[in-house]
């Protein structure tokens, strides 16, 4: 009985230490594999609170200021702060895609740890596309969808897509650094539209910031 008993023991551990191995194997080839569903389930969540908020008409005010409104920046830019205002911490506010690295994910309001868990976050003292200055976007390297596993591999001309629920934006990269986790000017705003990526770095570790500028291209 005693033999049986420490068998039976043996194969659990076995077993257990082949789970632990296996998860630990996932996360350095692809991602942690527990919170990566997790993201993926709450991205799905985000994924219809955001078609309902693309369906969403905009108010009566909102549309007499938008016909007084000629120039195409300057209407793209009132939406913008109509958005931000009824906005809070954790919504859907677009979709960002980035074709070179197969990203594509709803991105939420705010980056405190809780909104990234359910995707890229927009730092929120930064600007919405269409208003001036810079976008900032903060994601998960390893964990939670790893949305931001390999920014690493984007080289300057690269696209990168925002779609917002009144308008799309396009930007090129132009360059990346590495830089201390202090340094928090690097969104900032600057006198053109630009947006900025940041995410730990190295994968594994957030020692440092990788961060990712491009060029606001096109907007419609």
């Amino acid at each position: 009985m005693r033999r049986r008993a420490l068998r039976a023991l043996s194969t659990v551990l076995i077993v257990a230490g082949a789970l632990v191995l296996a998860d630990a194997v996932a996360t350095l080839v692809w991602q942690e594999p527990l919170t990566a569903l997790y993201a993926e389930l709450q991205q799905d969540e985000l994924e219809d609170q955001l078609a309902a908020l693309e369906q969403t008409p905009p108010t009566p005010v909102e549309r007499r200021v938008i016909a007084r409104l000629p120039d195409p920046r300057r209407r793209l830019a009132f939406r913008a702060r109509a958005l931000d205002r009824r906005t809070e911490p954790g919504d859907p506010v677009g979709r960002l895609h980035i074709p070179a690295i197969g990203l594509s994910a709803v991105i939420v309001e705010g980056t405190s740890s809780a909104q990234l868990r359910t995707g890229p976050g927009r730092y929120e003292d930064t600007s919405l596309p269409g208003q001036r200055g810079t976008v900032g976007i903060a994601g998960h390297r390893t964990t939670y969808g790893a949305p931001f596993r390999h920014v690493d591999e984007l080289v300057r001309g690269d696209r990168v897509e925002l779609r917002m629920p009144y308008g799309r934006f396009t930007y090129r990269v132009e360059r990346s650094r590495i830089v201390p986790p202090t340094r928090v000017d690097v969104v900032e705003p600057v006198a053109y539209d630009r947006l900025v990526l940041t995410a730990c770095h190295p994968l594994y570790s957030a020692a440092q910031r990788i961060v990712v500028f491009a060029r606001l291209e096109s907007a419609a």
